[in-house]
């Protein structure tokens, strides 16, 4: 039973990898705005929900240790995510790193799996797991939040000049 929760949680993480990719791809060709960054966490918090099933419960010190984790995480996706200013709306750049970060944690995480995977019971790892996603997207979204503010700001100083097209005589 265990080898079939460790394929079942290994093939849906690489599901949601790959969604990941292609959502984060369709992302850079529409303008960003301040919902689109705020709101992914958000939705992810109710997965706190999990939580009210006791053996999903980590240790005081597994919630700081998959927080700590999380965090560190995410100063590669903080590094990856950076805007530009282009027909005079704020885009995501596309980054040919982000793919291989995020196959790069999925790879982790199968490691972390497999390693502690006997040790930790598998609702606990799951919970584990959710809390280091959580340490990764919060710093990663105030990040991409200030820097999306602070653009928005120049574009608000720096308004584009308009362009005046002769009319034809």
């Amino acid at each position: 039973m265990s080898d079939t929760y460790i394929l079942l949680s290994t093939i849906g993480a690489a599901i949601m990898a790959t969604l990941a990719i292609i959502i984060r791809l369709k992302a850079t060709k529409r303008p960003a705005s301040a919902k689109k960054i705020i709101l992914p966490p958000i939705f992810m918090s109710t997965g706190f929900l999990m939580f009210l099933y006791e053996p999903a419960r980590p240790a005081w010190w597994q919630v700081i240790e998959a927080l700590a984790v999380g965090m560190i995480f995410s100063i590669l996706l903080i590094k990856t995510s950076n805007f530009e200013i282009k027909r005079n709306q704020i885009y995501l750049k596309r980054s040919k790193a982000f793919a291989f970060i995020l196959v790069g944690l999925l790879v982790a995480r199968i490691t972390f799996k497999l390693i502690i995977g006997d040790a930790v019971q598998f609702e606990e790892l799951a919970g584990m797991f959710f809390l280091l996603a959580y340490g990764m997207i919060i710093p990663w979204r105030i990040s991409m939040y200030r820097s999306y503010r602070k653009l928005e700001a120049e574009l608000m100083n720096n308004p584009p000049k308009k362009i005046i097209v002769p009319a034809e005589t």
